[in-house]
């Protein structure tokens, strides 16, 4: 059983991950505009930043951070006019009111990015508490987090894999197909080869073809449509960075669609057509399709959620994606050893779960003084009703890798037929093809 300063160690590391990961100075965009100070009661030029988690201004001259907030604690964004004539956006945090005007590339599209963002920590789980995330949370609940987003990456791996075999199926009935119609050709050129008319056919003296057995691999029935791996809203930019407007995407195990608010389709991207996916931030990506003579399609995407996205998309494009300079980290921290950090938590929550679930037998002496110290000590890191929620989602990670692992030895065995039935089927066609050969 780990002990608790055993614990602690793992929690600081997944800490630490996490910190690397969400940090408060990564930069999601900046704008150069003019802020009204109202202490002097003049405007201020400077560059506008937005964070995953606050909203911050910079003056030009002086490098002083002049505004800087948490996007919890705003609770109005809007399109104003100052003096009845210049645009300004307004943002209202508790009882301030900031204006900012002179914004470049254009007001709308700034009010687009800093509103999605704003919305999105509103609704995240953690935005209804942004002020109080720098509090530190149980042990239990840390615990409980990264076996959720275990699990959460596990379903989508299980979702791809499913689609995958859904397609090995398309290919086994491709094939039985192609077998039938070797099958019909088969009679076809034997008709030709010894026509009913002539005298000496052997068509009399032959007896009637055996029905060949065909393989028949486990075709599960498909979905009218395509399974959706998850959609996120997004913020599309499109060519010029004047031209920004919300939208969502969505991925599928064949690619990926950008559409607009209203669910019409923009661009559909099939995996065979992306050339590249670029990782800017961790918030930011962009899609390109290369072409010849003309200019390429290339999409922008900012989203408070990329960051859930971005793993299925390096699984799927993994020679395809390519990770920028700003989003190194992210890349790194999700690629640090987590096999060896996946087991140590495992045996952490196995052993938490044990000692509050089943605490600590009656023993004599100072050993059972001992073990009702470390018991109460466990206790305080981790709660009964923790204990019985990670134990329901270790239940439903053992069962999904159940469920991944008879996927995997199925599709093992479609493989096998479906290398099977090609050999047979090239065989097949060259024969036909000599036969055909002779005729002509």
């Amino acid at each position: 059983m780990i002990s608790p300063s055993g614990f602690e160690g793992i929690a600081l590391e997944e800490e630490d991950l996490n910190g690397r990961l969400m940090n408060e100075d990564i930069r999601i965009h900046s704008w150069p505009c003019s802020y009204y100070l109202d202490t002097s009661k003049q405007w201020v030029s400077g560059r506008l930043s937005l964070t995953p988690v606050a909203i911050k201004f910079t003056a030009d001259k002086t490098g002083e951070l002049l505004v800087n907030f948490h996007l919890s604690s705003v609770s109005e964004i809007k399109k104003e006019s100052s003096n009845l004539i210049f645009s300004s956006l307004t943002i209202l945090e508790k009882n301030t009111k900031h204006w900012f005007s002179s914004l470049q590339p254009n007001r709308n599209v700034v009010f687009n990015i800093l509103e999605h963002f704003w919305r999105e920590q509103l609704l995240s789980s953690q935005g209804a508490g942004a002020e109080a995330a720098a509090l530190q949370s149980t042990k239990g609940k840390e615990l409980t987090g990264l076996l959720t987003g275990s699990q959460k990456q596990l379903e989508d791996t299980a979702k791809v894999l499913h689609y995958q075999g859904e397609q090995f199926d398309n290919i086994m009935r491709g094939l039985n197909k192609i077998e039938g119609d070797m099958d019909v050709a088969d009679r076809l050129l034997t008709e030709l080869e010894s026509p009913s008319w002539w005298p000496f056919s052997s068509k009399l003296w032959k007896a009637p073809l055996e029905t060949k057995p065909k393989e028949t691999a486990t075709v599960s029935d498909s979905k009218n449509q395509e399974g959706i791996i998850i959609r996120i809203p997004v913020i599309i930019t499109h060519r010029t960075d004047s031209n920004v407007k919300p939208g969502k995407l969505t991925l599928f195990a064949s690619g990926l669609e950008i559409s607009d608010c209203n669910s019409q389709v923009i661009h559909r991207f099939e995996s065979k057509d992306v050339d590249d996916i670029r990782v800017h931030t961790p918030y930011e990506i962009s899609v390109r399709q290369r072409f010849i003579g003309k200019p390429d399609t290339s999409y922008r995407l900012l989203s408070a959620k990329m960051p859930e996205a971005i793993p299925i998309l390096e699984m799927q494009f993994s020679k395809k994606i390519q990770f920028l300079e700003d989003a190194l980290g992210f890349v790194g921290a999700r690629k640090s050893p987590q096999v060896d950090l996946g087991t140590s938590i495992w045996q952490a929550a196995t052993g938490l779960l044990g000692g509050v679930v089943q605490p600590g037998s009656p023993v004599g002496g100072r050993e059972g003084t001992d073990n009702d110290q470390v018991q109460l000590q466990k206790q305080e890191k981790i709660s009964q009703e923790e204990a019985k929620e990670l134990k329901q989602i270790l239940k439903k990670l053992k069962g999904l890798a159940l469920e991944t692992e008879a996927e995997l030895e199925r599709q093992d065995e479609a493989l096998d037929s479906i290398t099977t039935s090609v050999d047979r089927a090239t065989l097949n066609i060259d024969k036909q093809n000599r036969r055909i050969k002779k005729l002509t």
